[in-house]
């Protein structure tokens, strides 16, 4: 099972981390430097190689001295890309392995993800998921609905996170248990085939789509988790974007002040 807490000592003080906080770590000569998901940066004397025994499967070892989460990462190209717009040099001539590493490692934690025993009220999916409350992505459980010919017609909201949510527009306790056609006007049909697929056929998809429902260009993870039922990691590719261009403005910023002072 996915570890959810580390421990360590930070300026003399013990912390708990929660592991799906965790965005990556660095070492910076004698300390290693954990970058959290809310922009804090944590300094510890743990050496990297025992943070990253203690991530286990959770991370990747992308180059020497840096540790990324699974998790956090939504593309790798000639950077590897994170969730909050961050982008992180590795050694390119590692690509392939590296990209590899986070196919298997992200296998393992939808493997995680998937069910065996169906849950029946709203109450038992969000206990069942509720290691994914934190996550920085969204993530959502649907059922999806058919009509007499094996072909997905609509689909229910049987669990999501707050980042879904916020992703949605739509609050989660109005969202949980209503079928999209309830909440959106418009429904495109790509999503319904390859949800559909995932759920009957048990394919595990990546699409990048522009989403008129929410007006925003999508990469979507979708993957079987119960019987009938799809799993979808959702980013919005937009936002990340944005938060990219942020950072890079952040660090000239940075810079310039640096060389002025």
């Amino acid at each position: 099972m996915k570890q959810e807490y580390i421990t360590i000592i930070s300026k003399r003080v013990k912390k708990k981390i929660r592991t799906a906080d965790i965005l990556y770590i660095i070492k910076s000569e004698y300390l290693s430097l954990i970058h959290l998901i809310d922009g804090d940066i944590l300094q510890t004397i743990t050496p990297i190689y025992e943070l990253k025994e203690m991530l286990g499967d959770d991370c990747i070892e992308v180059k020497k001295g840096c540790i990324v989460s699974v998790s956090a990462i939504t593309n790798i190209k000639d950077k590897i890309y994170l969730c909050n717009g961050e982008a992180i040099d590795f050694t390119v001539r590692r690509r392939k392995a590296v990209w590899l590493e986070w196919r298997e490692k992200q296998k393992l934690m939808i493997d995680e993800i998937n069910g065996q025993n169906l849950p029946r009220t709203d109450e038992e999916y969000h206990k069942y998921y509720e290691i994914c409350d934190k996550f920085p992505f969204a993530f959502t459980d649907i059922e999806m609905i058919f009509n007499e010919k094996r072909r997905a017609v609509d689909w229910i909201f049987r669990y999501g996170n707050e980042a879904l949510a916020e992703l949605e527009g739509v609050p989660l306790k109005e969202m949980i248990g209503s079928t999209f056609s309830s909440l959106f006007d418009n429904m495109d049909a790509k999503w319904l085939r390859c949800y559909e697929r995932a759920a009957l056929y048990g394919e595990t998809m990546e699409i990048e789509e522009y989403s008129p429902e929410i007006d925003a260009n999508l990469r979507i993870l979708c993957f079987p988790t119960f019987p009938g039922h799809c799993g979808c990691i959702l980013h919005d590719m937009d936002k990340l974007q944005s938060m990219k261009y942020e950072n890079c403005f952040g660090m000239a910023e940075t810079d310039k002040k640096n060389r002025n002072s």
